[in-house]
């Protein structure tokens, strides 16, 4: 995905067990086969699942004078469940463009008039929403690959330098910084002036927003690369151990812990994905080229989804007057899924023609995802999977909105559209 060396040796190795087989010859493939084959999907409609009311609640949103909407976080709300429930059409005319160089591998997010976001190379930026214009930019470190998080006028960052920092949402000022011992490409998370992330020596931290102070953290299994999720007191993640763990957000208590059927001789894929928490359920793809589906209160299985090749993006997970709950997500063997939320049923598929690495987000009713491949965005009908908007421009987490206008998140660019209807 990212091009520099240590993020490249993050993701090496699934080319490696995919260029196996063909190094081996006769009895020997087939006994790799026999060996590290995966096994089959799995359904079990007896894990507990939260049909929705028939006219679904609209998540909570912070309304502004002018009736814009905060996009504070990765993944719009707690849940990270990336639906944003208001139908404002395609996208139309644009407002304007911003370009660059470097690569925006993680999206902005948006308050108070602001979109907020990070370039790899380390540069943290603010711009007007308005006309694009940059209000204030700042160095936050060398590496960095992950979204901010805007919560009571701060700026909440983490960095594949080893800090964790907060800058004042107005002017960039730095207000605190932590140090970590090990990396975090984890988008942090506030709940209740607690701001929660995890890192690559496997720490999960839950720090006092107001000055960065240590609360309490807890040790995964393996290293936490995805953002955490949040709902019902509870905080969900993967990690690279193949395990995706709930805990206490209060403490940091674990309250379970599930594990993969994996692959590669025993071992379990790899969680990149951040969770999305919805109908009571937490889903996620894997490196093992599956998305799965665990209960959000005990951990139980409730389905495994095979696809063609590695799952690194988050799901979204949406139900709307038009659909029933569905979760949609992307592949790199070049497919986008919608998929039946409760059993894992395949509703749809599209055939992108690239690998897709990144999340995709929903809008009303279209949904929207890069083609890391072809360096474009795709908008679908969410009902029928037929593509209604295209735009040769993207690579992993294309589209966010504050209620009024779409912003979409190129290689590295960022556009504002003005929506129109169809």
């Amino acid at each position: 995905m990212f091009v520099s060396g240590g993020r490249r040796r993050r993701r090496r190795w699934p080319y490696v067990l995919v260029a196996l087989p063909v190094l081996l010859g006769g009895g020997a493939a087939g006994a790799y086969f026999g060996l590290v084959k995966a096994p089959g999907d799995v359904t079990n409609t007896d894990v507990e699942f939260s049909a929705p009311e028939e006219e679904p609640a609209e998540p909570e949103r912070e309304e502004r004078p002018d009736e814009r909407v905060a996009w504070p976080t990765y993944g719009f709300d707690p849940q990270r469940t990336r639906h944003f429930d208001k139908d404002l059409g395609r996208p139309g005319r644009r407002i304007w463009h911003v370009g660059g160089s470097k690569l925006i591998e993680f999206p902005p997010v948006y308050a108070r008039g602001k979109l907020f976001f990070v370039k790899n190379n380390g540069e943290a930026y603010a711009l007007s929403a308005r006309d694009g214009d940059t209000i204030w930019r700042k160095r936050v470190g060398r590496l960095v690959a992950s979204s901010p998080a805007f919560d009571d006028g701060r700026v909440f960052i983490t960095t594949l330098s080893g800090r964790a920092l907060a800058l004042d949402a107005e002017t960039g000022r730095t207000i605190w910084t932590k140090d970590l011992p090990s990396r975090s490409e984890s988008s942090p998370l506030v709940i209740r002036d607690h701001v929660y992330f995890g890192s690559e020596d496997g720490t999960v931290y839950a720090l006092q927003a107001s000055n960065g102070k240590e609360v309490w953290t807890y040790r995964a299994a393996g290293e936490v690369k995805s953002a955490l999720a949040y709902s019902d007191g509870k905080l969900y993640f993967g990690d690279y151990a193949g395990q995706v763990t709930a805990l206490r957000r209060r403490d940091g208590s674990r309250v379970w812990t599930a594990g993969t059927e994996g692959r590669s001789f025993g071992r379990a894929g790899n969680f990149y994905s951040t969770p999305a928490v919805a109908f009571g359920r937490v889903y996620l793809g894997n490196t093992d080229s599956r998305v799965y589906s665990f209960s959000a209160r005990n951990g139980e299985l409730g389905w495994s989804k095979s696809t063609g090749g590695f799952v690194y993006g988050a799901p979204a997970a949406a139900d709307t007057r038009e659909t029933e709950p569905t979760v949609y997500i992307g592949s790199y063997d070049g497919n986008f899924y919608a998929l039946d939320a409760r059993t894992g049923e395949t509703r749809w598929t599209y055939d992108a023609g690239g690998r897709i690495s990144g999340a995709p987000t929903v809008i009303g009713d279209i949904v929207y995802f890069s083609n890391l491949g072809a360096k474009s965005t795709t908008g679908l009908n969410i009902e029928t999977g037929r593509a209604v908007w295209k735009f040769g421009r993207g690579a992993f987490t294309p589209v966010i909105s504050d209620g009024r206008r779409i912003y979409v998140t190129g290689y590295s660019s960022l556009y504002a559209f003005e929506p129109v209807g169809r």
